[in-house]
C-alpha cells in the first residue's frame, strides 16, 4: 500500500497527501532521479524554467525531471517533509508525524540558493507570503532550525556560508531578524 496519493490541493493545483500515518523520520518516498535534463536536448531543455517548472536543480548543477508523486509536493512555510540524499539516492523524509489525509509540504527554500520568488498560499500562521526560494534569504532563526534538514551535497557546496551562519549565531550581536520577503512595490 502506498503511503501517499496525488489529488487536488487547497494550496495550489495538485498535491500529495498521506494515505496512512507517517512517523517522524520515516521514509515517505524514494525520489526517481532517473531522467537528467540536458539543456541542449531540444525537448527536455525546454522544461527548464517552464511554468510550472517540473525540474529539480541539484547543488552540483544537475537538473532532474521530477516524477510523480514528488513533483506535486507543494511549498509550505511550516513543512512536514524534506529531501535527504544518501549517495546518488534521494529520499523524502517526514520532519514530524503526519496524519492520514494531511498534505505533504516542502519548504522550497531548504537546499536552494538563488531560487525563484514565490507568492505563498500555504495559509500557515508563519506564512512568509512573498518570498524567495533561497536558504540564505530565510531569517537566521529559520536557517538554524533547518540546519538538520540540509542535504550533504548542499552542505558541501555552501560549507563556508553555513560556517559563517553558525559563527554569527555565537556572536552577541546576532539578531536573527533577517527578512526574506520581496520589497514592497
Amino acid at each position: 500500500m502506498s503511503k501517499v496519493e496525488v489529488k487536488e490541493s487547497p494550496i495550489k493545483g495538485k498535491g500529495v497527501f498521506a494515505t496512512r500515518p507517517i512517523a517522524t523520520g520515516e521514509v515517505v518516498l524514494r525520489m526517481d532521479d532517473s531522467i537528467v535534463v540536458d539543456r541542449d536536448d531540444p525537448v527536455l531543455g525546454k522544461l527548464i524554467g517552464s511554468e510550472p517548472d517540473p525540474c529539480d536543480y541539484l547543488p552540483d548543477g544537475t537538473v532532474i525531471l521530477m516524477q510523480s508523486p514528488e513533483r506535486y509536493i507543494n511549498h509550505g512555510c511550516d513543512p512536514n517533509v524534506y529531501t535527504y540524499s544518501l549517495g546518488k539516492d534521494r529520499f523524502i523524509l517526514a520532519m514530524r508525524d503526519i496524519a492520514v489525509g494531511e498534505e505533504l509540504l516542502f519548504d522550497y527554500a531548504i537546499n536552494e540558493v538563488g531560487g525563484d520568488w514565490l507568492d505563498c498560499l500555504c495559509g500557515s500562521p508563519n506564512c512568509r507570503r512573498r518570498h524567495r526560494s533561497d536558504f540564505f534569504s530565510l531569517p537566521v532563526a529559520r536557517q538554524l532550525e533547518y540546519l538538520p534538514y540540509l542535504g550533504i551535497p548542499f552542505v558541501q557546496v555552501y560549507r563556508q556560508r553555513i560556517l559563517e551562519l553558525l559563527q554569527s549565531e555565537t556572536e552577541p550581536s546576532a539578531t536573527g531578524d533577517a527578512e526574506d520577503r520581496a520589497p514592497e512595490p
